[in-house]
């Protein structure tokens, strides 16, 4: 019952893809989805594959983790294995021992899906609860609503004015051509699709990335904006229910998003745009 912990090779990431695949469904959508570590290819692949962790049981990948942070993990479990202790057990072992190179010694955070048994295990180790998140999914088995807006899919003739939305939308974005450049090289880019909504006067508005994992699956939204400009019309609502659109037409059974429940303007775009709230997600931490 012994799991290998390791750090995986650029040449061994798209079996890490697969397994996010496999393991995406509606029901209860997990913490990682392909199309988080899709998006974090922006920084490259190779520095990417430097803080993804995996766990693998007879040649089979059991957990999968993220380190979006130095000190923080996200974490995906086999849902088989999810409540399983020794699997727990084996995880707890790896996460808490700075030595295994997963979390740093002194203050750390860990994100996983709800009912993922280490999660449980932690609290009681005197691990606390942290930041709550907002699940939000949309049902894709019935045709989506007109955004009502153009809609364009990016592309490299394109990407500067998806850059240039993104960088109106969020201030603190460091989004550069070369970052889309690494994203389009990404082995998950192929199940991705990048929007621009236009309003009216034919100027860039809004825009979403949208990630499939496989017809059947749940995909997910990551990430969206609205340009400063142009906020509080509706816009937001809009380039949602495009990227909805998307993933249906690449054949995903459902929509997913989630985000932090203090941002109450997110939270109230998605359900806008027709998402129904689930369960909140709550993070966990050790004090340093």
């Amino acid at each position: 019952m012994m799991s290998e912990l390791s750090t995986p090779a650029v040449t061994e990431f798209d079996e890490v893809l697969a397994a996010l695949r496999d393991w995406q469904h509606d029901k209860a959508p997990l913490e990682l989805h392909p199309g988080d570590l899709g998006w974090a290819c922006a920084h490259g692949v190779e520095k990417l594959v430097s803080s993804v962790r995996t766990w693998s049981r007879d040649g089979r990948i059991v957990a999968v983790g993220f380190l979006d942070q130095p000190d923080l993990l996200r974490l995906a479990v086999a849902p088989d294995l999810q409540r399983d202790e020794a699997t727990a057990r084996v995880l707890i072992e790896d996460l808490t021992t700075p030595e295994r190179g997963v979390l740093p010694a002194g203050a750390a955070y860990l994100a996983a899906a709800n009912g993922t048994l280490v999660k449980e295990l932690l609290l009681a180790e005197g691990w606390e609860t942290d930041d709550p998140w907002t699940p939000l999914s949309l049902d894709l088995s019935e045709p989506v609503k007109d955004p009502g807006l153009r809609i364009e899919v990016a592309d490299s003739k394109s990407a500067h004015v998806w850059i240039a939305v993104t960088l109106a939308a969020w201030e603190k974005s460091k989004f550069t051509m070369d970052r889309w450049h690494a994203l389009a090289a990404g082995p998950a880019f192929a199940d991705a699709r990048f929007l621009i909504a236009y309003n009216d006067q034919d100027t860039p508005v809004a825009n979403i990335g949208v990630w499939s994992a496989g017809p059947g699956k749940p995909g997910l939204i990551e990430p969206l904006g609205t340009h400063r400009d142009h906020r509080h019309q509706g816009h937001g609502r809009a380039v949602t229910l495009a990227g909805a659109v998307a993933l249906r037409a690449m054949g995903s059974s459902s929509a997913f998003v989630c985000t932090q429940s203090s941002l109450a303007g997110a939270v109230a775009t998605y359900k806008s745009a027709g998402f129904t709230p689930g369960a909140e997600r709550l993070d966990i931490s050790r004090s340093a």
